[in-house]
């Protein structure tokens, strides 16, 4: 283990989710910082406690005040901040929920101006206004500024119809607009929401995808015997939903078409996660008898290579009007595993580019259950062994943890400075390693 000294770069991470969360930005942020601490960073976190995807905090922490944790034999400190978590999230209860956490994350800050200065902040959006925490904790320390995309927050709450109020997304987007101006580098997770943060303001952006431990997740050649361990026949064709049941996948689609293949009882449907439309969808293939359709909980951590290696044809389900909003966290591991990716993706989005242009999976319309059902059948026919093999070479190509974070931080040293407002900008380097 890395001990610290006095050569170690300090990096101050400000984010909602984080480990243990297995789902999610939560999984990626935890990753990102478990590699700067075994590559002698040392880290200090300023997050919530973990609740996604369960929207409840799990065990064993309680949520009833601040835990100071340090770990790593002192290289990561980890400060949890109590925060309002709604049962069943919507609009105004998200707005809340987020808002809690930025006034107790406030705090934090503020007792870690006292602390010594690190050198780099990353502040993780969403919730997008977390970069004004950032730009506090800068004015008094130094220091630079990081601002991490996952989702486009605002773009989705609009387009999802999860807030309604034309003035309120106004402001919602100036406040947006002031964090990129004043930052010192912005990053985003595709090509797609890199054009759309780009159309909001006149600098670069910094492309830094999510990524995957190709170590940790990496095919299997035991497919059948694996679906006996989750009581399956060992000739089924396991279609399998993994991660979170929200209102962003479409996941309803899933019941339709396991009502159209009924008959086909070789074809077996699992929803595996955990969310806030769940128990609807469990009462909904109650009341159609769908004995085709299995609901799993989140699989442990050293469990998930097994589970995933299980499954023939992995639904990467979105809903049209989240196109290029969000990437799939789950594509990334489905890819290691060299798993065959039905993905629902317009033409033209980043999504459908990147599977489409490597062959590394099946692209059909969103929003089609007549056209997901033919999709399902035909990759449960066919030979997908080329797809397979060209799913896994991509993630160890382009995905793997250690290339993607160290090509972020080496290009962070590569700025170009705007005259005459001196702001500086990240180069974009997407041939490099």
């Amino acid at each position: 283990m890395n001990r610290p000294n006095a050569s170690s770069k300090k990096i101050l991470v400000i984010g909602i989710n984080f480990s243990p969360e297995l789902t999610g930005i939560g999984k990626y942020t935890g990753d990102m910082v478990e590699w700067f601490v075994e590559n002698n960073y040392k880290c200090t976190v300023v997050t919530s406690f973990p609740y996604y995807p369960f929207w409840k905090v799990q065990s064993p922490y309680s949520n009833k005040f601040y835990k100071r944790e340090i770990l790593k034999d002192g290289m990561l400190t980890v400060y949890r901040c109590p925060l309002y978590i709604p049962e069943k999230p919507g609009g105004l209860k998200r707005l809340i929920h987020e808002a809690s956490f930025f006034l107790s994350a406030f705090f934090t800050l503020i007792y870690l101006l006292f602390k010594p200065k690190n050198d780099y902040i990353f502040c993780i959006a969403p919730p997008f206004h977390l970069g004004f925490l950032g730009l506090f904790y800068r004015f008094f320390k130094r220091g630079e500024i990081i601002y991490h995309i996952q989702d486009l927050q605002i773009e989705a709450a609009r387009d999802l119809n999860m807030l309604k109020s034309k003035k309120a997304f106004k402001v919602l987007f100036g406040m947006e607009k002031l964090i990129m101006r004043k930052v010192d580098f912005v990053s985003s997770i595709s090509n797609g929401m890199l054009k759309k943060i780009s159309n909001k303001i006149n600098r670069e952006i910094s492309f830094f995808p999510n990524w995957v431990d190709t170590d940790t997740c990496y095919p299997l050649n035991n497919n059948a015997e694996l679906k006996l361990v989750w009581n399956f026949d060992a000739n089924d064709k396991v279609i399998l939903y993994s991660g979170s049941i929200g209102e962003k996948q479409g996941i309803e689609a899933i019941l339709d078409v396991a009502e159209k293949l009924r008959t086909f009882k070789f074809i077996k449907f699992v929803i595996c996660g955990t969310g806030p439309h769940k128990d609807k969808l469990i009462q909904r293939a109650k009341i159609q008898q769908l004995d085709n359709v299995s609901f799993l909980p989140l699989q442990e951590r050293h469990l998930f290579n097994s589970f995933l290696n299980m499954a023939d044809v992995h639904l990467v389900l979105q809903k049209k009007s989240a196109a290029d909003l969000v990437m799939p966290s789950k594509l990334t591991t489905i890819l290691a595993v060299g798993g065959v990716a039905l993905v629902t993706a317009e033409q033209g989005t980043t999504l459908y580019d990147v599977i489409t242009d490597n062959s590394m999976g099946v692209v059909i319309p969103p929003d089609d259950i007549d056209h997901l059902k033919d999709a399902i059948l035909d990759c449960c026919t066919k030979d997908n062994a080329q797809i397979k093999i060209n799913a896994r070479n991509y993630a160890e190509n382009h995905l793997n943890i250690s290339k993607v974070i160290r090509r972020m931080m080496s290009n962070m040293q590569k700025t170009v400075y705007s005259e005459p407002k001196g702001i500086k900008y990240l180069r974009l380097d997407r041939d490099a390693d």
